[in-house]
């Protein structure tokens, strides 16, 4: 499985953030071509040593890094990545990989 991991930081407002993630962003990226899943974390991101300085985590699952690819050049794709540029006030960090079951 491919994987975009997205660490969300704390937004100027969290209510809007969380508001624009559920009700704009979130049906974007469901949209975008070849996607299996999209999640998002729930409630305060924490590390072993307390809070995680994200207010949210989603994470994206394709079949491959060449779906995952080919989705995020579509239309869709783009449309999902400039939606995220333009609400993540906090900043977002943005991981690419490709996971394997161990």
């Amino acid at each position: 499985m491919a994987v975009i991991l997205a660490l969300h930081n704390t937004p100027a407002d969290a209510a809007e953030f969380d508001r624009h993630l559920q009700e704009t962003h979130i049906p974007l990226a469901k949209n975008i071509p070849g996607i299996r899943s999209v999640r998002v974390s729930n409630g305060p991101v924490m590390t072993p040593g307390g809070p995680a300085p994200y207010h949210r985590i989603g994470i994206l699952r394709f079949d491959s890094i060449a779906d995952l690819q080919a989705g995020m050049g579509s239309p869709e794709g783009q449309a999902a990545a400039a939606d995220l540029m333009a609400f993540s006030t906090g900043g977002s960090t943005v991981l690419i990989f490709d996971e394997e079951e161990v």
